[in-house]
Formats: structure tokens, C-alpha cells, sequence
């Protein structure tokens, strides 16, 4: 069955594969669409926008509630700044060209190429029509199912988003261990009624995309987030997420 691996903006062509990794190749397409995009017109921001991009690529970015985002540090493993109207909390803003840190710059980079994504999926489906729908999950789960080898998988992004819908309260990772081969992360997922799941999961150089090898150790933290949110919600489908080389 014929999957998206890339997808021509200017032209709206889908270009077809069978690869396992066609899904997180058309992301990639997207967000370096969108960078290109936002380069033309920040020139004086370029340096924060390819930081963005990797932000972006390692799936350091939790969606909230009222348009709002909670974006990971690169330099602290812990630490998280919010990012809400058009603000963010990290140091870097009040200096920032027209205040497009490089937080504020992930969100609308994702934002964008979600919506890239969306639109390009869409037109998979209008070119393969015998793609098998996935029965008996969410109908908002629907647009988030991907099919590589005639099999189905959830993005992410589809996860946290039906939990919000479910009364998901709040969503916490932390790393368990890290080295320079192997990142162990555990993520917490609590809901509004009292409800709370534990999940953990791994990462390495050897498992990840290229582009985000240099921080594998965040991939940790998404595919533990996704793995519990899976739990909490009952999906028994992998998420693209968690596939090798995603």
C-alpha cells in the first residue's frame, strides 16, 4: 500500500512509499518547510530558528489547553517555559527580534506544519481510497491514524489530544537515566478523576532520526509520554512516535 513520504508545497503533489519511516519523513517535510519560510521572513532570527526546529524534531513541545504550549529547555533537563499570547517566560524573550525566541519560534513551527501534515495526509486519502479505516477507536482519534505496511499507527499528537478531552490534568516526564548510548525516561499521566498512569520507555542514537540524534535523549521523553497516554486511554495501537528511526 502506497504511504506519503514527501510532499511538493508549491505543486500539492503527495509522493508515495512503502517505508516505515514515511509518516515521520513527511513531518520532517513539513517543519522545514515552515522553517524555510519563517528564515525569509526573521533573517535576524536564523540562529534561533534551526534551535527551533530541533526543538520541534525532538518532540520537546506539550500542546495545553487555550492555545497555550509548554516548551522544553535545551540546555536544562528539566526545565519547561510556557509559551501563551504571543509570550514566553524564558530569559531570551524581552531580546529576542520582536520577541520570536526560539521557544515562541517551536510552537508556531509545529503549529504550521501540523496543519501542513493535516492537509497532506488528506490528500493521501483522496489518492488511496482502499485504505482500511481503523475500527473501534475514538472518531477523534481518526485523523491521527497513519498506515505503514498496512498497518495502523497513532501520531502523538492525536493521543494528547483526545487525553485533554478525557480530563487529562497533567502530563510529566523526567529522565530515569541518561548516557551517551541509552536515554531511560518515565512519564506520569493524571487525570481530573484521580486517575493516574506511569509509563517508562528508551531511546538511542541507533533508534532515532537522523536529524534528531544529537538529542535522542528527548525522543525518551515523547515515547513515554505517548506509551502511558496509550495506557490512560485504552489504545492498543503503536505510536509513530515510538517506531525506530522516528
Amino acid at each position: 500500500m502506497a504511504i506519503v513520504t514527501s510532499y511538493d508545497w508549491e505543486s500539492n503533489t503527495v509522493t508515495h512509499h512503502t517505508g516505515e519511516h514515511a509518516v515521520r519523513q513527511l513531518w520532517r517535510d513539513a517543519v522545514q518547510a515552515v522553517a524555510d519560510t519563517a528564515r525569509a521572513a526573521l533573517p535576524e532570527a536564523n540562529g534561533r530558528i534551526e534551535r527551533a526546529v530541533a526543538i520541534v524534531l525532538s518532540g520537546d513541545i506539550t500542546f495545553l489547553p487555550e492555545g497555550k504550549a509548554q516548551v522544553a529547555s535545551q540546555s536544562n533537563g528539566t526545565t519547561e517555559y510556557a509559551v501563551c499570547n504571543g509570550t514566553c517566560e524564558c530569559p531570551d524573550y524581552p531580546r529576542a527580534p520582536q520577541g520570536w525566541c526560539k521557544h515562541r519560534l517551536s510552537v508556531a513551527i509545529a503549529k504550521r506544519a501540523t496543519q501542513r501534515v493535516q492537509g497532506a495526509l488528506g490528500a493521501q486519502e483522496v489518492a488511496q481510497p482502499s485504505t482500511p479505516p481503523s475500527s473501534g477507536l475514538p472518531v477523534s482519534l481518526q485523523p491521527y491514524i497513519v498506515h505503514l505496511h498496512g498497518k495502523p499507527f497513532v501520531q502523538y499528537a492525536g493521543l494528547l489530544a483526545l487525553a485533554h478531552e478525557r480530563g487529562l490534568v497533567r502530563l510529566e516526564a523526567k529522565f530515569i537515566s541518561v548516557t551517551a548510548d541509552l536515554a531511560l525516561a518515565e512519564a506520569t499521566a493524571t487525570f481530573a478523576d484521580g486517575k493516574h498512569f506511569t509509563e517508562a520507555a528508551d531511546a538511542t542514537p541507533g533508534n532515532v532520526g537522523a536529524q534528531v540524534k544529537l538529542h535522542f535523549a528527548r525522543l525518551a521523553l515523547t515515547r513515554s509520554k505517548a506509551r502511558v497516554l496509550r495506557d490512560a486511554l485504552n489504545i492498543n495501537l503503536c505510536s509513530v512516535e515510538e517506531l525506530e528511526g522516528a
